[in-house]
């Protein structure tokens, strides 16, 4: 699920994937028709987002090791 870009995200993509925080997971999971009463939790903000450049490794699939996280 993706929705607008924050301010962190918006000069990299015009999308970014719906990221939450810990305490509002049940919030989206619970399948009670309205559970999540109030709407749906926001996304994270910028401020509780970090961002970092890393290797253009990570643009393939085939590669998956822990050094994909890197500072690049």
């Amino acid at each position: 699920m993706t929705t607008e870009p924050n301010e962190l995200m918006e000069p990299i993509h015009n999308r970014m994937p719906v990221i939450l925080a810990a305490r509002d997971y049940s919030r989206w999971l619970d399948p009670r028709p309205g559970a999540a009463t109030g709407g749906p939790a926001p996304p994270l903000s910028a401020e509780q987002m970090r961002s970092w450049p890393v290797s253009n490794r990570v643009g393939n699939v085939r590669n998956n090791d822990s050094q994909l996280l890197e500072q690049f």
